[in-house]
């Protein structure tokens, strides 16, 4: 086994590329999160993604196509048929999802939450209907404290989110009253309970960043599996390790944001120096994708860009950077929740000869891909592309 490598994996949560011939199945015909906020802002300005080759995956607005890009391009299908963040990351690990986790547009039934109260010690709750994080706490967040009863909704992912005043219910305390709620989703197969933190006072309240995410485990063990068992480290930057509820992670490091995570991302370039670094960039979804905001969304894509060259600086000769997403989240579209479309793929590294990549029929071959990498032998889904 060729273990000296080393992989740096970046997921810019919910930068898809264009809809799936699946996607109307999905309520998401025309959804294209990078091309319609290109369009939307009167274009991009990504000179370092588009020198990687980004413009070659699809249109994009003030990113023009490349003839001699710095990294292999193309983009990627979800097998699975889900738009969420634990669907993605999974895939994109090997672990394809034959069932849909359930959804509940008209809130969580009888049942469920009977089963909550007993798990929890909680005996009543505000909410309980699809909604907006950052809507739901200014329409109740005053109830909330009058009352005590912690704020319990969802979205159109398979989430039941708890959302507490800091100094109602300590962040612990809610910490524990997920954990309970993680073991009744469990038996319904719901994919993630999230802690929804916030603090201020009536009309002016907001979230902090002391989110969590506690997710169901994954069923099989996945290529991050595969990795720890040979030996090789790990590393989940932001919200991985909570999406694959530590499985397969030899170290986390939580991050509260884009910029913090991309510098700890190199910090960790200067202490890792084999195995995988695994990041996701949380901002783009859920700042900006989720609450329609077009603008931020554009520049957010732009500081991004903008710290790529530092990143690209610290890599090594035989290091392999690769960028994706997990799902799309197009701020044009209609509602609030994910959408359903391909993901770019772009693979840099200094040894490698550009090539395009075509469209993966499957996230699975990334995963699949990087075991190739470490010359590990496998069982999973999917083509290589090395």
């Amino acid at each position: 086994m060729s273990n000296n490598k080393r992989v740096i994996l970046i997921i810019l949560d919910s930068v898809g590329v264009g809809e799936m011939p699946d996607s109307d199945e999905f309520g998401d015909k025309g959804a294209n999160t990078i091309g319609n906020i290109a369009e939307s802002t009167g274009g991009l300005n990504l000179p370092n993604l588009q020198e990687m080759g980004l413009g070659n995956i699809l249109h994009i607005k003030g990113v023009a196509s490349n003839s001699d890009p710095l990294a292999s391009y193309g983009k990627m299908m979800e097998a699975s048929k889900n738009k969420d963040t634990v669907t993605g990351h999974w895939e994109i690990m090997g672990l394809i999802t034959e069932q849909s986790f359930p959804v509940f547009p008209d809130g969580f039934p009888e049942e469920i939450l009977e089963d909550f109260f007993e798990a929890t010690g909680v005996y009543n709750i505000l909410g309980n209907i699809p909604a907006s994080g950052t809507v739901i706490i200014q329409e109740l967040g005053e109830e909330h404290i009058k009352t005590g009863f912690p704020i319990v909704y969802t979205s159109g992912d398979s989430v039941f989110q708890i959302a507490a005043h800091e100094h109602i219910i300590p962040v612990d305390k809610l910490y524990k009253m997920c954990e309970a709620t993680r073991k009744v989703c469990d038996k319904y197969n719901i994919g993630r309970v999230i802690a929804r933190p916030f603090i201020g006072e009536h009309g002016n309240f907001t979230r902090t960043f002391r989110r969590k995410d506690f997710s169901m485990k994954p069923p099989h063990d996945t290529v991050l599996d595969i990795l720890k068992k040979k030996g090789l480290p790990v590393i989940g930057i932001g919200k991985i390790g909570d999406v694959f509820a530590e499985q397969g992670i030899t170290k986390t490091i939580h991050t509260r944001n884009n910029a913090e995570g991309m510098k700890t991302l190199i910090n960790q370039l200067s202490i890792t120096d084999h195995g995988l670094i695994f990041i996701n960039l949380i901002d783009f979804d859920m700042l900006y994708g989720h609450r329609r905001d077009v603008k931020g969304y554009a520049k957010a894509l732009e500081a991004f860009d903008y710290e790529l060259p530092d990143l690209l600086q610290h890599l090594e000769h035989n290091d392999i950077l690769i960028i994706t997403a997990d799902h799309g989240c197009d701020p044009t579209h209609h509602g609030t929740d994910h959408t359903r479309e391909h993901v770019p793929l772009l693979v840099y590294s200094k040894l490698m000869h550009p090539v395009n990549l075509g469209i993966r029929r499957s996230f699975s071959d990334l995963g699949v891909s990087i075991l190739k990498l470490f010359e590990i032998e496998h069982q999973f889904p999917g083509k290589s592309f090395f």
